[in-house]
């Protein structure tokens, strides 16, 4: 009876044991293709650089770096740094006697930094090696307002004296610019260097959060370019005084402690 067991269904027990072995490595080879990446989605990090536009600055609103790493197939999460410039939008540029131009009652640059920390989806997936790839974003974070003394070159003699300016013989002074003090418009003749003052550079704390829709493109896998676009509402604990009026009372109707923002970040970079 042995015998006849072993030589006839022995084959049999054979296939029997291969199924059994193959059954019990299904879900363990099953597993390790779950967990390898996806053709699209075969990197781990991305890092980008951008340059900004938006509403509350001016023709170059600012530039920013982002590192994001990927969660799964769908989610990222990601870290940026922002550095940009804002804009009052009552300024008013004037020209100077000698050609000179200057910003009226401009008494600060306002810089901010924007650090921030945030969540990407995948909305629509791009093919690997083309097409448009849509994601949308959200972040949030600190930002830190500088306010960045602006100046003024200053003729004191000819303030002093109500003649013309004689740029070789006058005293002229860069200072910055306080319309309660430099009251003669006559004898302001330029705008002074930019970071003339930036020892004196004022900190005003605040909060920022965003949300935008980003748009790649590209050919290759490891390369990065595109643009995104948004909304940003950003603000701090007292207002930005950017500019200072004659009158102490208006300095409340010209500046402003809330600034949202439309914005346009063209970027890029690229991943591993």
């Amino acid at each position: 009876m042995y015998f006849f067991t072993s030589r006839f269904l022995g084959p049999l027990g054979a296939v029997l044991l291969v199924a059994a072995q193959a059954q019990a490595q299904a879900p363990a080879r099953s597993k390790a293709l779950s967990a390898a990446p996806s053709d699209e989605q075969s990197y781990h990090k991305e890092f980008v650089y951008g340059v900004n536009f938006n509403t509350q600055g001016g023709l170059l609103g600012g530039v920013s770096v982002r590192s994001t790493r990927v969660l799964d197939d769908q989610m990222l999460r990601f870290w940026s740094i922002e550095g940009v410039m804002l804009k009052n939008a009552k300024e008013e540029r004037r020209n100077t006697i000698v050609g000179g131009s200057y910003i009226y009652l401009k008494s600060n640059y306002a810089f901010v930094l924007r650090p921030s920390v945030g969540v990407q989806r995948v909305l629509f997936r791009k093919a690997a090696d083309a097409g448009v790839q849509v994601n949308a974003l959200l972040s949030a974070g600190p930002s830190f307002g500088l306010l960045l003394p602006y100046y003024i070159a200053y003729d004191r003699t000819s303030a002093k004296s109500g003649t013309p300016p004689n740029l070789a013989a006058d005293e002229i002074v860069n200072e910055q610019f306080d319309p309660t003090k430099h009251t003669d418009i006559n004898s302001i003749l330029d705008r002074g260097p930019l970071f003339s003052g930036i020892s004196q550079t004022k900190v005003v704390p605040g909060f920022h959060l965003r949300g935008g829709l980003s748009f790649e493109y590209g050919r290759y896998r490891d390369a990065v370019t595109g643009m995104e676009v948004g909304v940003l509402v950003e603000g701090f604990t007292k207002r930005l005084l950017i500019l200072s009026p004659t009158i102490l009372s208006e300095k409340d109707v010209l500046n402003r402690q809330f600034f949202p923002s439309v914005y346009l970040t063209l970027y890029f970079g690229h991943r591993s």
